[in-house]
């Protein structure tokens, strides 16, 4: 049996294939990744996740081959203490780095801390001035106002005043004769 023959399919597509190009700095890799991933707009990115931080595995609960004080001195030993040692050097240095790194951090936050209550104060110091200033302001106003309504009222504030100030000086006069009659003190009693 033969089989019918079919439609002939249309020809593929070919893609063009692409020239190597070997990249001769980290510019023009970054580039070609970008031109790659430009060619399908359409193709998701995979984008990968954050890979968790290497720690030690934990210690065992039971340890059951105690290591004595000649410990690798059987030739068939050498090898489980090799790794044992190891694998506790790994250890050391993991709660080392970890501890620099919490040391970093709080000196990280004190840093920001004093950063923030020195921006404070420069804050509360400017808000003072601006403060004054506007006082400053208002109070020439309320004279600059004071001024006008006197100028205004030049006739009534003038006699007012100097009939005051008559009686206010002929008081004072009076009080500094009074003053000069009376010794002050007395010498020689």
């Amino acid at each position: 049996n033969m089989a019918a023959p079919s439609a002939p399919r249309p020809p593929r597509p070919r893609k063009e294939p692409q020239p190597l190009v070997i990249p001769r700095s980290a510019a023009e890799e970054q580039r070609l990744r970008l031109e790659r991933l430009m060619r399908n707009p359409e193709k998701t990115v995979p984008i990968p996740e954050k890979l968790n931080e290497w720690a030690p595995r934990p210690p065992p609960e039971f340890v059951r081959d105690v290591m004595g004080s000649s410990a690798g001195a059987g030739s068939g030993e050498f090898h489980v203490y090799r790794h044992l040692r190891r694998r506790e050097y790994q250890r050391q240095d993991f709660m080392d780095a970890m501890a620099e790194k919490q040391r970093l951090d709080e000196e990280f936050q004190k840093k920001l801390e004093r950063n923030k209550m020195v921006a404070e104060e420069q804050t509360a110091k400017r808000r003072r001035k601006r403060q004054k200033l506007k006082e400053k302001k208002l109070q020439a106003k309320k004279n600059k106002l004071e001024q006008k309504k006197q100028e205004k009222e030049p006739d009534q504030s003038q006699q007012q005043g100097s009939s005051e100030d008559d009686e206010e000086d002929s008081k004072e006069e009076e009080e500094k004769e009074d003053d000069a009659e009376e010794p002050s003190f007395v010498m020689g009693r």
